[in-house]
């Protein structure tokens, strides 16, 4: 094969695995995050007034702050944890508190996010808040292809 015949080559394997990805990409997908379709909803699909974008914006930072604390509180939970689990090589009374300490970090964080998304809903006019609702019915009703694959567990 001649020098000319191999780059040739070289170049439609490269078009081709281009290709690849291309097509795996669209076909392949990941599920939008439930953040990001709540933020298209309240942002592009809902018209919101300029009162109502100024109303959530406030929510929004106000939201993010505490994001960032349960974030923080989680991250120093996990942290205890690993030490916990060094320290008692196996499921001991460390691990177990640290677990529960996580634990709450997470329960507290996710009555924080439903008061966020409810704080938000009450900025909504009525005909707002039936589409605010039917997405996040959808979003928690939504099976992943994760949660498909488990089996169920009989009692």
């Amino acid at each position: 094969m001649g020098a000319r015949q191999t780059a040739l080559a070289v170049l439609l394997a490269f078009v081709a695995a281009l290709a690849g990805v291309g097509v795996g990409r669209v076909l392949f997908r990941p599920a939008q995050p439930l953040e990001t379709t709540f933020h298209t909803l309240i942002h592009r699909d809902l018209a919101l007034d300029a009162g109502q974008e100024q109303a959530i914006a406030r929510l929004e930072r106000d939201y993010a702050a505490a994001q960032a604390r349960y974030g923080a509180q989680m991250a120093q939970d996990n942290r205890d944890l690993a030490q916990a689990i060094v320290a008692e090589k196996g499921y001991g009374p460390r691990v177990a508190a640290a677990v529960d300490r996580s634990h709450q970090a997470m329960g507290m964080l996710q009555k924080e996010t439903l008061q966020h998304l409810f704080a938000m809903r009450g900025v909504l006019r009525p005909e707002q808040q039936v589409r605010f609702d039917q997405a996040m019915v959808t979003a928690l009703t939504r099976t992943t292809p994760e949660a498909a694959a488990q089996p169920v567990q009989r009692r």
